[in-house]
């Protein structure tokens, strides 16, 4: 049906792709950056133009205005008349206003949602406008915080914060119309989001759920996380196609990691602490063990490797053990749609002495994985290179993953 022929929405979208995605590295604004044959403004807007009837209001950077065009004219199909695209502003508020300013005049409800968050399902727009219909000023979707919160003060812990009190925030965040336009009219100062400068106008927000897939692509880590996804989610439709039955398949993915000796306290390796023996030199404590399951499980899930999730570039994991690196890689495989089937590491060195706390690691390291199976083997390499002569630890990790 195309648009001339659908009664005109009460709801419009505001897609904010105007960011110059500096953090991303990718040389350009990180809307136009490919996530898999199409951008990451392409695949928000599928799932836009997937949600709820609306009017559809592209907010991007002067310099390509011509590309979102053709963007939103492939995506819209026959919905094009209802879709547009304009210029937006130097910061997030302007170039909000400048997709509102867009918006029709009999338009009730604005949705607003960053493009950055590519994957967000068309479930939560519904989610959203059902809140807002039932009588909601202002409406955002949210995820619980998971992870235990800390406040600091530059490098030291102050005090622990209540994560039962906290929620992350995502888009599409929801306004009555009036209640939008009136908040940006009257705003001194920037806000983090939409909802913040709604509800520092005096206005209450309300929650619906958001989902885990609605993430925000920042970093490069977080671009190879939405590859796996888009690719995981590609190839259902050929194993569904199969005349076979569809059994999803495991995946198997190999890792490595080398440290020499020579770092400060002691010895971490396999998630145990070796008094009396050398530590490891590393950004972290140098667990080659756990460095190597890491990249195994990664490459398994097709999510890069460990240099793009735990590198210098993350200060939080300066000096982590190996638990955190194994919890956090369970969690990105959890949301990439995969489960830890089973691990199985090897350590090359001519010391620690594995054989009477074999046991002991192979339980630390599944314990942190959540129970998969982890099999740790020993060898010193008979004196032969740098491992053999106490130079340092060698790892060699195999990990098979499967769909969930």
């Amino acid at each position: 049906m195309s648009t001339s022929a659908l009664p005109r929405p009460r709801t419009a979208i505001v897609v904010v792709a105007a960011g110059s995605g500096t953090r991303l590295g990718a040389g350009r604004p990180k809307a136009f950056v490919g996530i898999d044959t199409h951008t990451v403004l392409r695949h928000a807007l599928r799932n836009v133009f997937a949600a709820p009837y609306a009017q559809v209001v592209v907010v991007v950077p002067a310099a390509h205005v011509g590309d979102a065009r053709t963007e939103l004219a492939e995506a819209a199909g026959d919905r094009g008349e209802a879709a547009s695209v304009v210029v937006g502003g130097e910061t997030r508020q302007q170039s909000v206003a400048a997709g509102l300013a867009a918006v029709w005049p009999d338009v009730e409800l604005v949705l607003v949602h960053d493009a950055a968050r590519a994957l967000t399902p068309p479930e939560v727009f519904t989610r959203v406008i059902a809140a807002l219909d039932a009588g909601a000023e202002a409406v955002l979707p949210v995820l619980p915080v998971v992870d235990t919160v800390k406040r600091v003060d530059g490098s030291v812990v102050v005090a622990g914060v209540d994560r039962a009190e906290l929620a992350a925030a995502q888009t599409p965040q929801g306004f009555r119309r009036d209640v939008l336009q009136d908040a940006l009219a009257g705003a001194d100062r920037e806000h983090t989001d939409d909802a913040a400068l709604v509800q520092a106008a005096g206005h209450a927000v309300g929650t619906v759920d958001g989902d885990e897939r609605a993430f925000k692509i920042t970093t490069a880590a977080d671009l190879e996380r939405a590859r796996a996804l888009v690719t995981a989610v590609a190839a259902v439709p050929a194993v569904a196609a199969s005349p076979r039955p569809a059994v999803p398949l495991p995946r198997v993915g190999i890792g490595t990691d080398v440290h020499a000796f020579g770092g400060d306290g002691t010895l971490w390796l396999a998630g145990l602490e070796w008094p009396g023996e050398r530590g490891l030199q590393g950004h972290s404590d140098g667990d080659a063990v756990a460095h190597a399951i890491v990249d195994a499980l990664l490459a398994a899930a097709g999510l890069g490797d460990i240099g793009i999730h735990f590198g210098t570039d993350h200060p939080e994991y300066a000096g982590a053990h190996a638990a955190a690196f194994l919890t956090r890689t369970r969690a990105l495989l959890g949301e990439a749609g995969y489960a830890i089937g089973n691990v199985s590491v090897q350590v090359q060195a001519a010391r620690p002495r594995f054989s009477a706390r074999r046991v002991e690691a192979e339980a630390v390291l599944s314990a942190a994985l959540g129970g998969a199976p982890v099999s740790v083997s020993a060898t010193t390499t008979d004196g032969l290179g740098f491992t053999g002569t106490g130079e340092g630890v060698a790892a060699f990790a195999v990990a098979i993953v499967h769909p969930v």
